[in-house]
C-alpha cells in the first residue's frame, strides 16, 4: 500500500477552521482543538439564538401593541380577546407595525372590539 501524506490537506483544514475564529480571544484564535471547540460552541449559540429571537420579536410586538393600547385604556389580553370574538384575524406582528406607523387604521381596529 502506497503512503498518504496528508500535509497539505490538513494545512486546508486548519486554515479553515482559523479562518472561522478570526477575532476570538486568546487561544481560541490560534490553537487548533481549542479553535474547533470554540468554532463549534459559536455554532451552538448561533443556533440557539436564532429560535431565541422569534420569542424576543413576539415579545417586541406585544409591547407596542401595548404601548398603544395604553392610550385608550384597554388592556392587550381584552383587545386580543376581542379580537378573536369579532373573527378579526391579524397577527401580532401586522398589529404592532399598524400601531407604530398607521394610528388611525389600529383607532379603527380598536373601535370594532371596544363596540359592544
Amino acid at each position: 500500500m502506497a503512503r498518504v501524506k496528508r500535509g497539505t490537506t490538513k494545512r486546508q483544514a486548519h486554515k479553515k477552521v482559523l479562518k472561522l475564529v478570526k477575532g476570538y480571544r486568546m487561544k481560541r484564535s490560534k490553537v487548533m482543538s481549542v479553535a474547533y471547540e470554540a468554532m463549534h460552541h459559536a455554532g451552538q449559540y448561533a443556533f440557539n439564538g436564532r429560535r431565541k429571537k422569534k420569542g424576543q420579536m413576539r415579545e417586541i410586538w406585544i409591547k407596542r401593541i401595548n404601548a398603544a393600547l395604553d392610550l385608550k385604556d384597554l388592556s392587550y389580553s381584552k383587545f386580543i380577546n376581542g379580537l378573536s370574538q369579532k373573527n378579526i384575524v391579524i397577527d401580532r406582528k401586522i398589529l404592532a407595525d399598524i400601531a407604530l406607523t398607521d394610528p388611525q387604521t389600529f383607532d379603527e381596529i380598536y373601535s370594532k372590539v371596544a363596540a359592544k
